[in-house]
């Protein structure tokens, strides 16, 4: 074992044999560390799920690896500094690398502590390649990116034309939810085994996390090993993939899930690679199994959105984080921590989380974040709880998607215009409206919904800046023209009282 003189360290959201240096690491040479901060796990108010699924996921792999014939030295740690420097004075290594990791704290601290850093392999596109790729660009936009990767990763091509004709097929992609009844595919699931069982152990009965972890127990639906993975893709192409596209910006109180693949846990944890995600789904659209707009849907969210928000952070980080050009203060609203609402739709939303520590895009934008960005809620608060709350969240994943897509918060780099909408939006793409104790189309008194009240306080608010967006100039020509904008505004102030005070 005291040949053992190379270390490689996995971090905790790299975890699959393939990736970096372990793709090519020799049992017979290398060591391999990983390190359980307790730190980390006591640092925030995770949803117990997430926080179960990261260090299942970590046990799971240093498990496979000790089977492929590595020395893994697994520890628990108080930091992951800590912890290399416990393994380097018991094995004295004469290098240790890692893969860089996906964190820009991480980066630092890794070269910091004199660490051998290699380039990741994680995701198709290297932030080196993005920030070529951005050049001097004036501006940033997904589409223009996405059609970059289309050609450059040669994914629902056809010669140098896209497949099906169109490069884009969001707009049939945008359809509300079926009338009547309709048959979700249901989502993979895989029985505890004993790492996932000792791991709930653990974590609940840790001193330290007392009052700390919430949410419900962790029931299968998220894989913690690589195989698990795996076969959670197998299920999605075969299942799920074929009614995937036209109804995915769609929400409703009697299905959590939809057709969602629900693989983002997997690929941020480094479980699943996208390529291999973008290989089984270009095989299914080519045997006919899946149509071109699913197809195209899930590969835009991949290659697009997925790497365009990887990019993005790794462009505009450290400073990206403290944006907060809205100039938005007001503390997280007690509903995101448990204090209920009469809102339909946030009430379910929020149960969602609770449940599963997820939900979908359209409920993190256009609810979660669309009140926030009408309440004027602190950026960093919001992107906080989510990172907390969901068990794909990540810094990477968060700072772009909150601070940019959601709260407008970095004042149009990422999104030229501010995601805001009334209840109109939503009524038409869920059934949280029906039975709900507001009206979505009143904007004042007492049972307007809270939704519509604030949407156009929002543009009265932020008149002058979004007069001046081409996008938005319209609304805020709609809103001066209200006959009512007084009592919009009083309406607006106790609809922010009661928010404030957790009685909404």
């Amino acid at each position: 074992m005291n040949a053992l003189r190379e270390t490689i360290w996995v971090l905790g959201d790299q975890l699959s044999p393939l990736l970096g240096p372990l793709a090519t690491a020799d049992p017979s040479r290398t060591r391999i560390l990983m390190v359980e901060s307790t730190t980390k796990i006591a640092s925030r108010n995770w949803h117990l799920q997430r926080a179960h699924l990261v260090v299942s996921g970590m046990r799971h792999l240093a498990h496979d690896l000790e089977q492929r014939g590595f020395h893994v030295d697994y520890r628990r740690a108080g930091s992951l500094r800590g912890g290399l420097e416990a393994h380097r004075t018991e094995f004295g290594p004469t290098l240790v690398t890692a893969m860089e990791p996906a964190s820009w704290d991480g980066l630092k601290m890794l070269r910091s502590a004199g660490v051998n850093t290699v380039r990741s392999t994680q995701f198709l596109t290297h932030p080196d390649e993005f920030a070529s790729w951005a050049g001097e660009r004036r501006s940033l936009k997904m589409e223009d990116f996405y059609r970059w990767q289309r050609r450059r990763l040669g994914y629902l091509m056809d010669g140098d034309e896209p497949a099906g004709g169109h490069w884009n097929f969001d707009h049939d992609n945008r359809q509300p939810p079926p009338k009547g009844a309709h048959d979700w595919p249901a989502p993979h699931h895989e029985p505890l085994d004993d790492i996932d069982r000792q791991v709930l152990a653990d974590l609940s009965g840790d001193p330290a996390l007392t009052g700390r972890l919430w949410g419900a127990d962790p029931d299968g639906t998220w894989p913690t090993s690589r195989r698990a993975a795996l076969a959670q893709l197998d299920h999605v192409v075969e299942f799920v993939l074929p009614g995937f596209g036209p109804h995915e910006d769609a929400m409703l109180s009697t299905n959590w899930h939809l057709a969602h693949t629900l693989l983002s846990p997997a690929l941020n944890l480094g479980m699943l690679h996208p390529r291999e995600v973008c290989d089984a789904v270009e095989r299914a659209y080519r045997s006919g199994a899946v149509p071109i707009a699913s197809a195209e849907g899930v590969i835009r969210q991949i290659i697009g959105w997925r790497e365009y928000v990887w990019g993005t952070y790794w462009l505009w980080m450290p400073g990206y984080r403290t944006a907060n050009e809205l100039d938005a203060h007001r503390p997280l609203p007690p509903l995101f921590t448990g204090s209920g609402t009469q809102m339909r739709c946030l009430s379910n939303t929020l149960e969602d989380v609770r449940a599963h520590g997820w939900t979908h895009h359209i409920q993190r934008l256009m609810l979660l974040g669309n009140l926030a960005l009408l309440a004027g809620v602190e950026p960093q608060s919001l992107v906080g709880w989510m990172w907390e709350s969901f068990v794909d969240g990540a810094e990477w994943v968060m700072l772009p998607n909150v601070l940019g897509m959601a709260l407008h918060a970095d004042g149009g780099r990422m999104a030229t215009k501010p995601y805001a909408a009334g209840g109109a939006y939503i009524d038409k793409m869920s059934d949280y409206c029906k039975g709900c104790r507001y009206d979505r189309k009143q904007r004042t008194g007492p049972d307007a919904c809270p939704f519509t009240t604030l949407y156009w306080a929002f543009l009265d608010r932020h008149r002058d800046r979004f007069l001046r967006n081409a996008r938005m100039a319209q609304q805020v020509r709609a809103m001066e023209r209200l006959n009512d904008l007084e009592a919009v505004r009083d309406r607006a102030g106790d609809v922010l009282r009661a928010l404030d005070e957790g009685i909404l």
